[in-house]
């Protein structure tokens, strides 16, 4: 299982590479609840996403780094690597869903990457890029499920705990896990870690009724960031170990918290950024008495337009 000290070596390989994103403290009266609540504001990373710390370090742990790496995406995980290939001088090519929205698209294509996008779903891109990693020999960076992606997506959950060392309850938006479970890792129980997802995409909800990872519905307003079929096997035992709570909100809500986002502090957040913050504005997680509540803001790759300015 993912350690801790795994996580403390990571933040120091990405130092210089990544933002310490800042937090913001909000009173609880602002989202109606009596506990005090902070976002993380990781939709202001490089790349507009997490997403930089595990790519990086999937690539900073290497004795050499590659010539070329491939990857799949529903968008943000394939912007973070060509971000990270371009910073490193390394050749990237990306495989995307055709469904991957145009501002992800575009987002990964200004990095200097390759895109192909194939199929309707994640697990498509995936089979087309490891067809393709088989003819070029090119190093895989897999969105979510590999411990050196793990321990850099868990940097974020180091970073919370230093900047705001009260939180008792931290809601994060799951998809295939990478980042529920590094921040779960690195908490290891000292906090209450609780994943959100869409109704549509109720992956890790469905991996832990069932205790082990199964295929579950992808569909929904946040698919392309949180649609993965099936949670990592690196993150399972973690989950199973860590995450006190999986709650699942409609699109409905997701929106409404996206508005909120903007409405209050003028934050554009893509649907799956503003997923986690959807369960507590929409009563899916209630925060017992006392409780100092963390919420994940954790992506902005989006289309301004589509969010009501």
């Amino acid at each position: 299982m993912l350690s801790r000290s795994a996580i403390a070596a990571a933040a120091l390989r990405l130092d210089g590479h990544v933002r310490h994103t800042p937090l913001l403290r909000v009173p609880g009266r602002e989202f109606g609840t009596e506990s005090p609540v902070a976002l993380k504001l990781e939709l202001l990373q490089h790349a507009g996403s997490f997403k930089p710390r595990g790519a990086f370090n999937r690539l900073l742990s290497l004795p050499t780094l590659p010539e070329r790496v491939i990857a799949a995406s529903g968008g943000n995980h394939g912007a973070a690597v060509a971000y990270a290939a371009r910073a490193l001088g390394i050749v990237a090519e990306i495989f995307v869903p055709e469904t991957t929205p145009e501002a992800k698209v575009a987002r990964i294509a200004s990095y200097g990457a390759r895109v192909v996008r194939v199929g309707s779903a994640y697990a498509e891109a995936l089979a087309a890029s490891r067809a393709r990693q088989a003819e070029t020999g090119a190093l895989e960076i897999h969105a979510y499920d590999h411990p050196d992606v793990l321990a850099g997506q868990g940097t974020v959950g180091r970073e919370f705990e230093m900047d705001a060392p009260d939180l008792t309850h931290v809601l994060v938006a799951t998809g295939g896990g990478g980042l529920i479970g590094g921040i779960a890792a690195w908490y290891a129980g000292s906090a209450q870690v609780v994943s959100v997802e869409p109704e549509g995409c109720p992956t890790l909800h469905t991996a832990l009724r069932e205790g082990r990872p199964v295929d579950a519905p992808v569909g929904g307003i946040a698919a392309d960031s949180l649609g993965a079929r099936q949670v990592g096997a690196e993150m399972f035992p973690i989950a199973q170990a860590f995450v006190r709570q999986a709650v699942l909100v409609t699109d409905e809500a997701i929106l409404s918290a996206r508005q909120a986002l903007w409405d209050r502090f003028r934050l554009i957040a893509e649907p799956g950024g503003a997923t986690a913050l959807a369960a507590l504005l929409s009563g899916r997680f209630n925060p017992p008495s006392g409780a100092r509540v963390g919420v994940l803001v954790c992506g902005a790759n989006t289309d301004p337009a589509k969010v009501t300015i």
